[in-house]
């Protein structure tokens, strides 16, 4: 059994701060171990659950965040961003059994995680079809491309619910919630106990279920908070501004709107 991990860092257990994820800023290096240390959790749950193969996605930021030293010796990691549409997924082909999500977070224009947002700070929100969109839609949209079921996620409360009402069954662990700038965090060693045996079990029961339905046709509308950024991402073949700091972009196929975000999300 193949199994392909996104790790993301904004919905680590006990993160509560920018200054937390940047890799210029001394506090990343305690939460860039705090990240590996999930997404090692997630490796035994698999392992444990019969994966014979691991492939990990370093999707955070520069796509450098992982303690490569402390990967296990069955693992595949991909780091930094290859400028592929499937973005934070990318890695992931059709010989996948699942995909596990560790450190997600809450999507642009919630206030469930005080890091909540929607692949970059310059976008304000993101609907999907008139649904406003996390990075977890995107990426469980892409894992259907490929027929792969999204079978576990790890990360703060809103994305949790978030996961659970897009794909009902999804195994989740909810690491932290928030309130204004601050969050109420579970311990890390709890976490990632927590995810080695939520990954265990959701590897074990029916993942058929867990592949949402991709068909079309689909409208993106990405809402930036400076209209420069609209105007500039209004230029891609096929978008149209929708109002004074969004851009729109329609598509038959779900891949097309992944190519389009490549380029529109800035």
């Amino acid at each position: 059994m193949k199994v392909f991990i996104s790790a993301d860092i904004e919905g680590t257990a006990g993160i509560c701060h920018w200054d937390e994820t940047l890799r210029t800023h001394p506090d990343w290096a305690e939460f860039r171990a705090l990240m590996t240390a999930e997404v090692l959790a997630a490796c035994d749950g698999a392992r444990a659950a019969g994966a014979t193969e691991i492939v990990i996605k370093d999707a955070h930021d520069s796509g450098r965040n992982l303690m490569v030293d402390r990967l296990p010796d069955d693992t595949r990691v991909v780091r930094n961003w290859s400028g592929h549409p499937d973005g934070m997924m990318f890695g992931l082909d059709r010989s996948f059994a699942a995909v596990l999500y560790t450190g997600y977070h809450s999507k642009a224009g919630t206030e469930a995680n005080p890091l909540a947002h929607s692949f970059n700070t310059r976008i304000s929100r993101i609907l999907l079809n008139g649904e406003v969109a996390s990075e977890l839609t995107f990426n469980a949209l892409c894992a259907a491309l490929y027929g792969v079921p999204s079978v576990f996620i790890a990360g703060d409360a809103g994305i949790c619910a978030d996961a659970s009402a897009m794909m009902p069954g999804i195994a989740t662990v909810e690491t932290l919630v928030g309130a204004g700038p601050a969050t109420n965090s579970i311990a890390p060693v709890r976490s990632c106990r927590l995810i080695r045996e939520t990954v265990e079990t959701a590897l074990k029961g029916d993942l058929s279920r867990l592949v949402p339905d991709v068909a079309g046709p689909w409208e993106v509308v990405i809402e930036f908070v400076n209209p420069v950024n609209a105007y500039q991402s209004a230029w891609y073949p096929g978008a149209r501004a929708h109002g004074p700091r969004a851009v729109a972009f329609d598509a038959a196929g779900f891949f097309d709107i992944l190519r389009a975000m490549r380029f529109i999300k800035g």
